[in-house]
């Protein structure tokens, strides 16, 4: 009996590594295995330093800034761009951001940060938003180009509507880029970075998605296979790393906004907007898979908006920073998680609801008081309004400082300037986004 019981666990481990691939075949092996690799070479050992170079570009970039242009008023179009965060300071404020949109990839902060996308690739045009062809992807669709196996920076001729039959599985070093166009995954299934490495998903709308069935899908030209049925997340990060999503607007999608498991890291959420969704962001699906603990994840500059229940988000085994976010709006919780995540928050801003029973911003699952104790949950700086507030735990941070070298977040007040323009941007070539 007990050895059935083994058998069984490593059936279901077994499944949920593959993760939707109905034939887990010698092309699939071997991209998990080069994903496993590139998560490890891609693992940080000092995870606070990243944290710090982050605080200090944040307190750079202000400083920088007139006073006046820090009031918290709607921009008016005869407003001077002002970027008020280190990663919109690097591109959103020059006027020939569309002829240097490669410019981009040199942006991204926090764990993140070396996400190169396709900018050693050529430019694709995506001109047709039909997803009609799973096997045989019609070129010029946003499935033909995400599938190349060369890197590609991908951009949009005009506005469109991409309705996905299935998953978008996208190969490695691609940028989705939909900067200069109003594009919107909507209506259909999930994107889906898999095995993967060095992706950017940047301005474009996610929303309305749904579980895919499956069948068969092309995931590179030369290899198409069995999918099983998709969860419905907005975008789904398995077993990947170098991975930046930036400037995305997300909502109303069956399961998370935007999930990362399964041994993933070296990734960056900045910038964006989510609203109108229960389980918003997932970092490490089960408490049994140890290998999430290479898991390293910057969260910063977003809006949580309204509608958002909990999971904002919720984490485990890795390490999560989550910095300079502005949460207005939960249900349940705002951050949470078990199986021991270190989580640093950081300058954020959180707004309880109404509800007496919700005040508290995080919310620990499966482990009682004196074992989360121990677990490292810190609050830095954060600003608590309408009665929020944050448990902490665990030991003080391993790593010592010097005075000069340890940068303290910028305090929760400044939220509001630091994620004015989260969200898609509107874009025109020749102005300031």
């Amino acid at each position: 009996m007990e050895n059935l019981a083994v058998f069984f666990l490593l059936v279901v481990f077994a499944a949920a590594a593959r993760a939707h691939i109905g034939d887990f075949d010698e092309h699939w092996r071997q991209r998990a295995d080069a994903a496993r690799a590139k998560a490890q070479e891609s693992y940080n050992p000092d995870p606070l330093a990243v944290t710090t170079e982050l605080n200090l570009a944040v307190r750079r970039t202000l400083e920088k800034i007139p006073r006046r242009s820090l009031v918290n008023r709607k921009r008016r179009p005869t407003d001077p761009c002002t970027a008020t965060n280190p990663i919109d300071r690097c591109w959103r404020c020059r006027a020939d951001w569309a002829h240097h949109r490669k410019r981009l990839a040199s942006c991204a902060k926090g764990f993140g940060r070396n996400a190169g996308g396709g900018r050693a690739g050529r430019f694709y045009v995506v001109n047709d938003p039909s997803d009609g062809d799973l096997v045989t992807p019609k070129p010029g669709t946003l499935r033909h180009a995400v599938i190349q196996n060369e890197p590609l920076w991908i951009v949009f001729s005009g506005d469109m509507v991409i309705r996905l039959s299935e998953e978008l599985i996208v190969n490695s070093f691609k940028t989705i880029d939909g900067r200069g166009a109003n594009v919107h995954i909507a209506f259909g299934a999930q994107i889906t970075v898999q095995f993967v490495h060095n992706v950017i998903i940047h301005g474009i709308h996610i929303h309305d998605i749904s579980p895919g069935g499956g069948g068969m899908i092309r995931d590179s030209p030369a290899h198409y296979g069995i999918r099983t049925r998709s969860d419905g997340d907005g975008i789904s990060i398995f077993g990947s790393s170098n991975i930046w999503v930036d400037h995305v607007s997300l909502s109303r999608c069956s399961d998370g906004l935007v999930d990362a498991i399964m041994g993933s890291t070296a990734i960056t959420i900045s910038n964006c907007h989510m609203t109108s969704h229960d389980e918003v962001m997932l970092f490490g699906a089960s408490d049994s898979h140890s290998e999430d603990a290479v898991m390293q994840i910057t969260v910063a500059f977003n809006h949580f908006g309204r509608g958002l229940v909990q999971r904002m988000p919720r984490c485990r085994w890795g390490f999560v920073h989550v910095v300079n976010n502005d949460y207005t709006h939960w249900l349940m919780y705002a951050v949470g998680g078990s199986m021991h995540p270190t989580i640093i928050s950081q300058g954020n801003r959180y707004i309880a609801p109404p509800n007496v029973f919700a005040k508290e911003v995080t919310k620990r699952d499966y482990a009682p008081e004196e074992v989360w104790k121990t677990w490292t949950w810190k609050s830095e700086g954060d600003l608590m309004m309408n009665g929020a507030f944050f448990v902490e735990s665990g030991d003080p941070l391993a790593r010592n400082y010097t005075r000069n070298e340890m940068i303290r977040a910028k305090p929760g007040s400044f939220v509001t300037r630091l994620t004015r323009f989260a969200g898609t941007l509107s874009c025109r070539a020749g102005l300031p986004c």
